[in-house]
């Protein structure tokens, strides 16, 4: 039998040739801080060392391994963390951390090259990019990324011990973060899900008895709707378990379905003829998805179109009649254009998980989930069973962005097929099912006019929007150009357009990106034609207090000033300065509560919310340490447990807002049961009270729950939903009643100066530099909040540039299924982002602080659309802006 030695240590080999090393370290010997994720050598995750040598094991036979030394992440460091690891930890080189056991590996690797050739001389960003290029990181924490190995290289954390400034840092960079996808029970079985190949189909019978039959199966169950009808490929239709994903996809390969063809339409344009079949009937339309994070209001259906949703339109016959008029005069204030934007995949690098065991009548699920205390309750309900005998558990959560708030799939099977096995089941998504059945961010189609009055003010705007929603309802893209750019009159139209695929889900500012795409370069437009400063003319148009302090910042930036305003750009490479404007709504969640408590002289704190990276860790550490004086890493945070007070989702940026106001009011009451119980007090001067008075505290503990805002105190400050008028107040109550979230008072903020250089030859874009500033009140995680940020402009660079689910018209079936052919920003592609916090304009939340992860994303397709068009003269109107795209839009003008 031939061995390897694994972080000093000998292992056995299977003889079986075809076995991968990343399966021998993550299964058979338990190194789980090894990740497969794209299982093709793209992402880099699975990265170990191979005799030294950075290897992909995913694509590495394990035999290939046999007399050689391997390490994983968890081998450097063992005994003393490594300075790269040091450096990740002290630059917040990280977010959900499912990437950066990879990235550390490989950073180890350059760091002992780098040292070893350049001793403490500091490599360069392109230095650092090409080395790590191999890696992907959906979080976007590239920025950090760049600025700790190079930190590590000049011999900054040689010997220096770190407190990093997020909490949970130490266990993501060790690989001890222990996440759905590696949690093992006794007897654990795999799971793999049937799903339909075509379209559209009734399946009148599943016949799973040749799976059962499968020698190592152990359950089988079908998963199919109680109609029976499949409405996309990757539907489910039936799930199994066995001893080993080889024999649960050998058992799913031998299931016999009868089925019934149906016609199917796939796609925006199809779906509109007239002739198109119809996806959802009148009986059926219930079973469609919800591409939004909140509940939808009623709209009107006409085949497979659902709409228009024009409820916060205001004098709309009004806005239609003067753009009406101006086009028949050739008004050259006029603007209007067709804007076409792409599907966006989510592409979490963990996967959709679930591992479900029954103990007696009760229900543990491990989930990587956005909302654990939500998903329990829903499980509950499906399952009929009582709240408090289902458990949901998402200790560390690699990723969501939007995809993982619900009841999925992948955990209605773990628990079905748990059930039939009497026995834990897995059941882990694979990348295709990943860019393929998870959820999207909708294409679009919007339809904008925009008119200036002569004296320069915004008398009428028109948007319509057609949302490529797949097998789902209710997209909003125009209705959120309501609260920005009060006009005389607004048409405000959207559309569902439904169609046999993927039913889309809520992503990272649901609607918010596409319709700022649109608008922004609208205005950008008006800018031009009105012969007026683009920044100057937003805060003209603008009321809002929040942004209107961002304009004055961003007018400051040198970039901005410095910008060429002259004749037209000449030569191959030419360079473009873009500006956008953005918001997103205040949301927090009623009942969101948590327990501060004092256990053996220690602070605990305790709520049923998730960190899937944006940091709620060290958020609520950060709020518990600043009240008692002492530093975030004494005080102990348990979250990610549904048996836990009651904490919020993660979407919708409201994790903060939820969860800073009850923690508060938690801390005020157990200082004064502390106090109380305090046999003597600390000596007047005393430097740390608190401690001395914790130290002596009999274990005590206090519950906050989330308050209600006070009124808005800041000039100017109102609620969206008193904006919108008594359609605003019907849709906060819907939003109450059936999705359990509040909007606030204030509008989240941000702005956008966008820097690019393009080749006119080959139409490549180079995204130069981002300044963005952002206006969320109170940073309550100062370098959290700055990676969130970072990381959000990234994904929008992604959605401007790379982006684009594509799919078969025919067959529906999704064709960039791997992460060679769905093109995310690597760590090369991303520029240097200076960051603004403008602090104010919150006040009246408790705390002060409100979320950024949403707002952040929203400005940055639009502003590099504006700074491509500054730099070529023409504007492009459809993402991703390829090089294709530019080469042809500057080969039209050319023949013009």
């Amino acid at each position: 039998m031939s061995t390897m030695t694994i972080n000093g240590k000998s292992a056995a080999l299977p003889e079986d040739r075809d076995a991968l090393l990343v399966d021998v370290i993550r299964d058979g010997l338990d190194l789980t801080g090894t990740k497969l994720v794209c299982g093709s050598g793209v992402c880099g995750a699975c990265t170990v060392l191979l005799d030294g040598v950075p290897v992909a094991s995913c694509l590495l036979p394990a035999q290939a391994a046999a007399g050689k030394s391997v390490t994983t992440v968890e081998g450097i460091g063992e005994a003393n963390l490594h300075p790269v690891q040091k450096a990740f930890m002290a630059h917040d080189a990280l977010q959900c951390g499912f990437c950066t056991p990879g990235f550390i590996v490989e950073a180890t690797a350059f760091f002992e090259r780098w040292r070893a050739a350049n001793g403490i001389a500091v490599p360069s960003r392109e230095e650092i990019g090409a080395a790590l290029s191999g890696h992907l990181c959906r979080c976007g924490a590239y920025e950090g990324i760049f600025n700790a190995v190079a930190a590590a290289c000049a011999g900054q954390f040689d010997g220096r011990d770190v407190q990093p400034p997020r909490v949970e840092a130490g266990a993501k960079v060790t690989g001890a973060a222990k996440y759905t996808v590696d949690i093992r029970h006794d007897g654990q079985l795999e799971g793999v899900i049937l799903r339909s190949n075509v379209a559209h189909a009734e399946i009148t019978n599943v016949d799973l008895a040749p799976a059962r039959a499968i020698p190592g199966v152990i359950a089988a169950v079908s998963l199919l709707g109680d109609d029976g009808v499949v409405r996309f490929v990757g539907a489910p239709v039936a799930a199994v378990a066995a001893r080993d994903r080889k024999t649960a996809l050998a058992a799913i390969a031998s299931i016999r379905l009868t089925s019934q063809p149906m016609p199917a339409v796939v796609g925006l344009d199809d779906a509109r003829k007239p002739d198109a079949p119809v996806v959802f009937d009148k009986s059926s339309r219930k079973k469609a998805g919800n591409v939004s994070e909140g509940a939808g209001g009623p709209a009107p259906w006409k085949g497979n179109l659902r709409g228009p949703s024009a409820a916060f339109s205001q004098k709309a016959k009004k806005a239609r009649s003067w753009i009406g008029s101006a086009r028949d005069a050739q008004d050259p204030l006029l603007f209007e254009a067709t804007f076409r934007t792409a599907t966006q995949q989510h592409t979490c690098l963990e996967p959709h998980a679930a591992v479900a065991r029954f103990e007696g009548d009760r229900l543990t699920v491990h989930v990587s989930t956005q909302a654990v205390f939500h998903l329990a309750e829903l499980i509950a309900k499906r399952f009929a069973m009582a709240h408090d005998k289902v458990r949901v558990i998402a200790d560390h959560v690699g990723g969501g962005f939007g995809s993982k708030a619900s009841l999925g799939t992948e955990t209605i099977a773990a628990i079905e097929l748990a059930r039939a096995a009497k026995a834990p089941v897995r059941v882990v998504f694979d990348r295709h099912e990943e860019l393929s059945v998870t959820g999207y961010r909708p294409a679009a189609e919007m339809q904008i006019a925009l008119l200036p009055s002569p004296e320069g003010a915004l008398k009428a705007l028109t948007f319509n929007a057609y949302a490529d929603t797949g097998a789902a309802t209710n997209s909003t893209l125009a209705g959120l150009a309501r609260l920005i750019y009060p006009a005389e009159a607004k048409e405000l139209s959207d559309f569902d357009v439904i169609s046999n695929l993927p039913p889309g889900a809520p992503f990272r500012g649901p609607g918010g990106p596409p319709m700022a795409f649109a608008l922004e370069q609208a205005v950008d437009e008006a800018a031009l034609r009105m012969k007026v400063d683009p920044i100057s003319l937003r805060k003209r148009w603008d009321t809002n207090p929040n942004r209107r302090r961002l304009y004055d910042w961003a007018l400051g930036l040198d970039v901005w000033r410095n910008r060429k305003n002259g004749p037209a750009q000449t030569g191959r490479y030419r360079r473009g300065v873009g500006v956008a404007s953005g918001y997103w709504l205040y949301i927090w969640q009623p009942g969101s509560s948590i327990e501060v408590a004092v256990k053996g002289g220690r602070l605990v704190a305790s709520t049923s919310t998730q960190d899937i990276g944006q940091g709620s860790r060290t958020v609520i550490a950060n709020t518990v340490a600043d009240a008692f004086g002492i530093e975030p890493h004494e005080v102990e945070v348990r979250i990610g447990d549904s048996r836990l007070p009651e904490g919020p989702g993660a979407g919708g940026s409201r994790v903060t807002a939820s969860v800073i106001p009850p923690t508060l009011i938690a801390v005020q009451k157990l200082k004064a049961a502390i106090e109380r119980s305090a046999k003597r007090m600390p000596a007047p001067g005393s430097n740390a009270p608190w401690r001395e008075l914790l130290a002596a505290s009999p274990d005590l503990s206090a519950n906050g729950v989330r308050p209600e805002d006070s009124k808005p105190t800041a000039p100017g400050v109102r609620s969206p939903l008193r904006d919108a008028g008594f359609i605003g107040i019907i849709f906060g109550w819907m939003m109450r009643r059936f999705s359990n979230l509040a909007i606030g008072a204030g509008v989240p903020s941000s702005v956008q100066v966008v820097e690019v250089e393009v080749d006119t030859w080959l139409g490549h874009v180079r995204v130069l530099g981002v300044h963005t500033g952002i206006a969320v009140g109170r940073i309550a995680a100062p370098a959290l909040a700055r990676s969130q940020a970072t990381g959000s402009v990234i994904q929008g660079i992604g959605y401007a540039l790379y982006e684009a689910r594509e799919t078969d018209a025919k067959s529906g079936h999704v064709l960039t299924s791997n992460m060679e052919d769905y093109r995310i920003p690597g760590i090369a592609d991303t520029p240097e982002i200076d960051v603004h916090f403008d602090e104010a304009g919150f006040d009246h939340v408790m705390g002060g602080s409100v979320g950024i992860g949403e707002v952040a994303t929203v400005p940055t397709s639009p502003a590099i659309a504006n700074a491509i068009r500054d730099a070529i003269g023409v504007r492009l109107t459809e993402t991703p802006i390829t090089p294709a795209r530019i080469v042809a839009a500057l080969n039209a003008r050319s023949a013009a």
